[in-house]
Formats: C-alpha cells, sequence, structure tokens
C-alpha cells in the first residue's frame, strides 16, 4: 500500500527538521511589522491614513475616502522545484498549474479583508537567462498567470523578469505575485471588528498541499525508494498530487457579497496549517465539531513523514484551505454558495466565549494563544 507506516529506518521528520523553523522566522516578521507601522504616518501627507486594524492581517488597508485600497505581496515558495523534478522524470511540463498557485497566494490573502482583486504584478526570477529559452515552459507559465487572472478577474498589470544569476540557482526560477483590491462598498472590509462568539466557522475545501509544507514534501520525496513516482491511494503518484494547483477563493468572496453575506473575519489556511485559524487578536475559543476529508497526498505526507496528528495539523492544511467566520444564521447559505462555485464546504464549527483557543474535538486536538505568534 502507498500509504503504509514509516518505515522503522527513519526517523520521524518534521517541518523543522526539513529546514524551515517558524520559531526563527516569525520574530522578524512581528520586528518588521512594528518597524513598519511607525511609517504609518506618511500616508497623512497624502490624505490618506492607514487601517490599523489591518496590521498583522493577511492584507494592508488604505482609507483612501469613498473607498479602501488593499495590498499583499506573496512569493510561491519551493512549489517549482517540485514541477521542475517532475518535467524531469516524466517529460510533462507543470508550469500552468505553478502560475495558479502563485496567483492564489496573493490573491487569497488579499480577499481575508474583504476586497476585491483589481491588479497583479509578476515577479518572475530566473537563475539566469537559459531558464526563458525554453518555450514550451515559459509559454505555460504565462498562459497558467492569464488564466488564474480571468478566473479571478484581476488584471494583469505587468511584472519583473530579472536574472539573477549568482543568486537563483542555474535553471531556477523564483515566482511571486503582489495584488492591489479595492473594498467598495467600505462596508465590505472584514477586519474581525465584528467576530463574536455564536458565529459559525465555515471551512473550505483545499485541492491538496497547495503551497505550503513543500519543503518538508521535498524532503520527504527523498526518502521514498521512488521519489515523486511513489504511488498515492487515489492512482496518482505522489508528484502529481504535491503539483495539484491551489484553489482561487475569490470566486466564493464576490459571490458572497451579491448574496448579502457578510463574514465576519476570513483565514487564508497556509503557513502554521490550522493555527491559522487563531489569527484574531481577541480571546476567543473556537470549536470544531467536525474536519474535511484529508486529501490522499497529505494524508500519505503525514504517514510517511511520521507526523503526529497534533504536528500535522499545525504544518498542513489537511483539507481545509480557506475559513470564513460568519454569523450561524448564514452558515449554510456560505456553505451554498461556496459549493455553487465548485468549492465544497462545511459548517465546521463555532466561536465562543472563552481563552484564545482552538478546539478540534474529532480529533483531540488543543491549539492555544502560545501556538501562533504573528503579531
Amino acid at each position: 500500500m502507498s500509504t503504509s507506516p514509516t518505515s522503522s529506518a527513519h526517523a520521524p521528520l518534521t517541518y523543522e527538521q526539513s529546514g524551515v523553523k517558524y520559531d526563527l522566522i516569525d520574530p522578524l516578521k512581528v520586528a518588521a511589522q512594528r518597524a513598519a507601522a511607525a511609517t504609518a504616518g506618511h500616508l497623512l501627507g497624502h490624505g490618506f491614513c492607514e487601517v490599523g486594524a489591518s496590521r498583522g492581517e493577511s492584507a494592508f488597508v488604505v482609507d483612501v475616502g469613498p473607498f479602501y485600497l488593499a495590498s499583499i505581496v506573496e512569493c510561491l515558495g519551493s512549489k517549482a522545484l517540485v514541477a521542475d523534478e517532475m518535467q524531469r522524470l516524466t517529460g510533462r511540463i507543470w508550469y500552468e498549474g505553478i502560475a495558479q498557485d502563485t496567483i492564489a497566494m496573493a490573491v487569497n490573502d488579499l480577499i481575508t479583508v474583504g476586497a476585491t482583486p483589481l491588479v497583479v504584478q509578476a515577479y518572475w526570477a530566473a537563475g539566469g537567462s537559459p531558464w526563458f529559452s525554453d518555450g514550451p515552459r515559459a509559454k505555460a507559465l504565462v498562459e497558467g498567470w492569464k488564466r488564474a487572472c480571468d478566473r479571478c478577474g484581476v488584471t494583469w498589470g505587468g511584472g519583473e523578469t530579472p536574472a539573477l544569476a549568482g543568486i537563483v540557482e542555474n535553471d531556477r526560477i523564483d515566482l511571486a505575485a503582489s495584488c492591489t483590491g479595492i473594498v467598495q462598498p467600505k462596508s465590505r472590509l472584514s477586519l474581525g471588528d465584528r467576530l463574536e462568539p455564536g458565529d459559525a466557522i465555515v471551512l473550505l475545501a483545499s485541492s491538496g498541499i497547495h503551497a505550503n509544507g513543500l519543503t518538508l514534501a521535498r524532503t520527504l520525496a527523498q526518502r521514498l525508494p521512488q521519489g515523486y513516482l511513489t504511488p498515492l491511494e487515489d492512482g496518482l503518484t505522489y508528484g502529481e498530487g504535491l503539483l495539484a494547483p491551489t484553489v482561487l477563493y475569490s470566486p466564493v468572496s464576490e459571490a458572497l457579497a451579491r448574496a448579502e453575506i457578510q463574514p465576519h473575519y476570513c483565514v487564508n489556511v497556509t503557513g502554521h496549517g490550522w493555527r491559522k485559524l487563531l489569527r484574531h487578536p481577541a480571546a476567543l475559543t473556537y470549536r470544531v465539531h467536525m474536519v474535511p476529508p484529508v486529501p490522499p497526498v497529505l494524508r500519505f505526507i503525514q504517514e510517511r513523514a511520521g507526523l503526529d496528528i497534533q504536528e500535522a495539523y499545525s504544518t498542513l492544511n489537511m483539507g481545509a484551505g480557506f475559513a470564513y467566520f460568519v454569523a450561524a444564521e448564514d452558515a449554510q447559505s456560505t456553505v451554498e454558495v461556496a459549493r455553487a462555485c465548485g468549492v465544497q464546504a462545511w459548517a465546521a464549527g463555532a466561536v465562543e466565549a472563552g481563552p484564545k483557543q482552538l478546539l478540534i474535538e474529532p480529533l483531540g486536538l488543543r491549539y492555544s494563544a502560545d501556538d501562533l505568534q504573528l503579531r
């Protein structure tokens, strides 16, 4: 079976052991946020002001008078390395999906504040000019980028394509995207000021690993005798499972706005896994009474890497790629709107008064405020 337990010859593999240690990264993020906050006064000279509550959220918001502007920049990370290796192994080009992953990293963050994506800019930094000489691969990147923009109704404004020999490895590419959006009417702003006990937690399905946890996934591949060609239980190879494109959730957010459903808070479940459900600074308890099915590739990673359930849900999305916190009476309608957009969704839990903690009852898991330090 492709999902047999970890061999005793291999010790369990954690995200930290694979080279990503959030305990080292997060303090820099906090320090940068504090330094950045000290620059907010510069906006006043232009007649604008920041929305202070957006500091520490997934997108930054500026009040420009009749509406808000939101912005975000995100990089893809190391998923392109899987695409490169799978191209070598199979001859197939995977960069249409990689383009969607990169757009999703930015757009899915931007919509958490209630913004409609307007413009995307591309940053494609190659290790040298030869990367661009692979015509079919470059064509797939361009076509996939445009297709993802069309899916989100966002304009592709332009970008930068530097050749960074000596910084990026030869025949590799570092992909990133920035996105600017508009919150109009201003009542669509979603920064958590409405979040309260009694709200429902609606989880939206992921397509797999998305673009977070790839360092762990790539390290695991090195342990497998068949590497990325190891079969999964659903008939795909491990590499194919990893390369499922990230779901674009902006069509759901726009459909909710048309249905006059106002999320009280939103979370893009990326790095830190389900701990992201604790992102709001308030002291509230988040009680989850059901968990979505775990995609085969994520179940495979958990079992073959020997991750215990606590580590798995604190590292990977485990089947939930996005969360809406909505009024209890809007929970079922939110589920229906998402499903009408082609995204599976579940009314999975509720917000309660109490200490800041996440309780995933079916799995007996608890995460506290100390488990997520992003501010």
